[in-house]
């Protein structure tokens, strides 16, 4: 992470700390999306209660739940330059479509690291994004949280590029590991004096390797040269590097992006620990929210990755070391592993010619490929209640199968249906007309859509109501998808919103860079992306009952309850 990434989250995470301090991560679902572009813009009918503070409270306390649910993503990247005009939903798409498709070229070097590029010559400027096919879910047991860490690592520079002199700065770095180690041996023999004399003379060798450190150099060179939103993210299935440059910086682009991933130098080890530790400490461990979600997807996924939290537990992040990320780094950070989208003003025979110079350098080794164990079908109904000083939330989640299943466009327009805005039935029911809750959403796909995962929905629950009496009235909603079809005005509405979503996605450089990449990786071709918009035209009312009676059984059903610790309000 570069110092000006965590400026920003520092100030986002100082924020959130009346918030209930939780933190936010990644999410290409358009409320997520809304929410981390604007933080709390959120607005939702309420009781007449001191109206504008009452209103401001839910606001926050929407935006807590719909942060923490975020976790299991990364985060989120910022929209790029050099936005163009995409269709409205109503008209033909199809022109609109042809363009993209006649204006993408795609080619793989020699080595097997593939390149995506989209002219785009409204404004003078390029996004990129590098997608590493590696998250959360690829991390060996007892490990969890590497991936993280390795992203934050990334920004901190090569053997040329933050130090002042790595001849001198590569022995304190070993040293400081050799220190760590020798740390750890004592603090387990309870060898105090030793571990309080070893402590200082690390703390010395970090001082001295400090001086030599240029801290966020990389961030100021993209600066400097004009580029913007110099971030990335972490996700349960990928990590993404991405900033925008003026178009005349392309090769600028090729040469730092390049050098980033051939020679990084992952100094400030140590330091970034404790960042990664008090990220945890406030997005979970003092995080009501938080806690929550950490129990609810473990309960609902039993043997599949997607049920650890991708900053890592606790345990796992102290006793990580350099060695852990070196290892984690060389096994996924091939090129036959890492996909780059280019998406601007350029010429894709130049792009072409840089890239075979640049990122040629590369030599061409086979990635790893992670052994994951498969979710069991759910036999029985889970439940996962918790009690602390929160307001109380009800969730409920119920298993999905991954992006590529044939009824992937179903289950998206059933979560836009029930839940997506003021129009949606669990708002319109439990909200404005029941008044059991402050508000009821829900999207689908969490924690992740490569592999199997939830369609889930939430609640707040509004005062002198219970989490019980929400429950019911959620499941009213959902049954009704089993026994009254959805009607033509009603699916027209959904499917016309789905449509503008996944437009509107596109509308940027580097939004349509993400959605690119997404389709590529995950789906095999960047062209299903568009088959996309086929598929959700092509949901029928009999779909949606078919996919709703076969996946909202009480076998298939996760609940989670945070309760009021002391009040016993929703209880």
């Amino acid at each position: 992470m570069s110092y000006d990434k965590y400026k920003k989250h520092k100030k986002l995470n100082t924020r959130l700390t009346l918030y209930s301090q939780v933190g936010s991560i990644y999410s290409n679902k358009s409320l997520l999306l809304t929410l981390l572009m604007n933080h709390t813009n959120f607005r939702f009918g309420i009781l007449d209660f001191g109206l504008r503070m009452f209103k401001q409270k839910l606001n926050r306390l929407t935006t807590i739940l719909l942060l923490a649910l975020t976790l299991w993503w990364g985060f989120l990247p910022e929209v790029a330059l050099a936005k163009t005009q995409a269709p409205p939903a109503q008209s033909s798409i199809q022109p609109y479509l042809n363009q993209v498709i006649k204006q993408l070229t795609e080619f793989r070097l020699d080595n097997g690291m593939k390149f995506i590029v989209l002219e785009r010559h409204q404004a003078p400027v390029v996004s990129f994004l590098t997608y590493a096919d590696v998250g959360g879910v690829d991390e060996p047991n007892k490990k969890t949280g590497v991936a993280h860490f390795l992203e934050h690592l990334a920004f901190k520079g090569t053997t040329s590029i933050g130090t002042k002199n790595y001849k001198a700065e590569k022995p304190l770095l070993d040293k400081l590991d050799q220190l760590a180690v020798q740390i750890e041996t004592a603090q387990a023999a309870g060898k105090k004096d030793e571990v309080a004399k070893l402590t200082a003379q690390f703390e010395q060798v970090e001082a001295q390797a400090a001086k030599i450190v240029n801290q966020n150099e990389l961030g100021r060179v993209v600066e400097q040269a004009g580029g913007v939103d110099l971030n990335a993210n972490t996700s349960t299935e990928a990590t993404r590097y991405f900033y925008s440059f003026p178009a005349n910086k392309l090769e600028l682009w090729m040469s730092l992006e390049s050098e980033r991933f051939l020679e990084p130098v992952f100094r400030e080890f140590y330091k970034e620990k404790n960042v990664i530790l008090e990220e945890r400490r406030l997005r979970v461990d003092n995080s009501p929210i938080g806690q929550m979600l950490e129990k609810f997807i473990d309960t609902a996924f039993k043997v599949h990755p997607y049920r650890r939290p991708i900053i890592g537990y606790d345990e796992d992040i102290r006793n990580l070391t350099r060695e852990d990320v070196q290892k984690f780094f060389d096994a996924y950070y091939v090129p036959s592993n890492l996909t780059i989208a280019v998406v601007g003003d350029v010429n894709p025979s130049q792009v072409k010619k840089l890239a075979q110079i640049y990122f040629g350098r590369y030599k061409a080794k086979p990635k790893a490929v992670a052994k994951l164990p498969a979710e069991p079908p759910q036999k029985q109904t889970r439940e996962v209640t918790v009690k602390l000083k929160s307001q109380p939330w009800y969730l409920e989640g119920y298993h999905r199968p991954s992006l590529t299943h044939p009824d992937d466009a179903v289950y998206e327009i059933i979560g836009s249906l029930l839940s997506d805005g003021r129009t949606s039935r669990l708002y319109k029911s439990l909200v404005e007309k029941q008044q059991l809750a402050l508000s009821a959403q829900g999207f689908s796909g969490f924690p992740g859509d490569k592999y199997p995962n939830l369609i889930l929905f939430y609640a707040l629950t509004a005062p002198g109501h219970t989490v019980d009496e929400v429950a019911i009235a959620l499941r009213k909603e959902i049954d009704k998808l089993k026994t009254e079809p959805v009607s033509a005005i009603d699916l027209e509405r959904v499917k016309t919103q789905a449509r503008a979503e996944l437009l509107r996605s596109l509308d940027s450089n580097m939004g349509m860079a993400q959605q690119l990449l997404e389709y590529e990786v995950k789906t095999g071709s960047w062209r299903n992306l568009f088959k996309q918009l086929d598929k959700l035209e092509a949901v029928t009312s009999a779909d949606i009952q078919r996919v709703a009676k076969t996946t909202f059984t009480p076998e298939n059903r996760t609940i989670g309850k945070l309760l009021s610790k002391n009040s016993g309000v929703g209880e």
